[in-house]
Formats: structure tokens, C-alpha cells, sequence
């Protein structure tokens, strides 16, 4: 199973999504694609041991700002992280995507790129958070409940 990253996404630098890419492949043997900026994520993984077997980087010449409104981005951000990481979904290189970006942007494309499942109406957005018990996360999943 392959997991595409968007590597340029969210508030942190490149190093950390590169990081924990390698921490999936070396910890629980994922295959992991990375995508974003090819050279700067070529850059960094020179700080890294890991199978090399297990990952691949996919170019991408445009990023998503957390600030930036999903119909602009949809619309003017064709070559974003984002965009081709769910495009790897939809074209079948990739089985999920992993992004710590503009969560309105990757929700919008997602659900643009790879349509919604009949009958729902909205995707849900899964987040791994830490437990008062050492070592037993739980996920917790916003279903996008509203009271209308």
C-alpha cells in the first residue's frame, strides 16, 4: 500500500514531512510517495537512512498556502502538492493521502478530484491524538455533525 505525503504542506518545514515519511518506511515498512518540490525533497533525504525500494518522489511546482481559499487553489493550483497527491489516488499509484496542509483546500480537492461515495455528503477528517493511557492513541473522527 503506498501513501502519497504532500511534502509542502502545513505550517512546518520540508524536513519534518521528510521525517516522518522515512519514520513510516524504516518503523512499519510503508511505501510512501513524497510530493512536492523534487529537488528540495531529494535534498533532504540525503539526512536520511531508509529503503530506498519504499519511496518515490513525485515533482510538483506548486504549493498551497494555509491561507488560500479552496476555489482559488482548485482553479488556479493544478500542479499543488495537494492536487497530484490526490491525483496518485485517483489514478491508482497511491491508496490514501497524507497531508498536514490547508485542510478546506485538501477536503475541496479531494472530494473535486475523487468524488464523494454515494449517499455522503461529506468526508470525514480522521486525526490520531494522544491518550491519558501511555502509549494507546485513539482516532478520533470529525464526521462534520451540524444541528441543520
Amino acid at each position: 500500500m503506498a501513501i502519497a505525503v504532500d511534502a509542502m504542506g502545513g505550517d512546518s518545514p520540508l524536513s519534518v514531512q521528510v521525517e516522518a515519511a522515512v519514520r513510516a518506511i524504516n518503523d512499519f515498512g510503508i511505501e510512501v510517495v513524497l510530493v512536492g518540490a523534487f529537488e528540495k525533497i531529494e535534498e533532504t533525504l540525503k539526512l536520511h537512512n531508509y529503503d530506498s525500494d519504499k519511496l518515490r518522489i513525485v515533482n510538483s511546482t506548486e504549493t498551497v498556502e494555509m491561507n488560500e481559499s479552496p476555489a482559488s487553489a482548485l482553479r488556479q493550483k493544478k500542479d499543488s502538492s495537494i492536487r497530484v497527491a490526490v491525483d496518485l489516488v485517483k489514478a491508482g499509484e497511491a491508496e490514501a493521502v497524507v497531508s498536514a496542509g490547508n485542510t478546506g483546500v485538501s477536503m475541496a480537492t479531494a472530494k473535486f478530484i475523487l468524488k464523494s461515495i454515494e449517499g455522503i455528503e461529506r468526508p470525514a477528517i480522521a486525526s490520531i491524538m494522544p491518550s491519558v493511557h501511555r502509549n494507546h492513541p485513539f482516532v478520533l473522527l470529525d464526521v462534520g455533525a451540524n444541528t441543520y
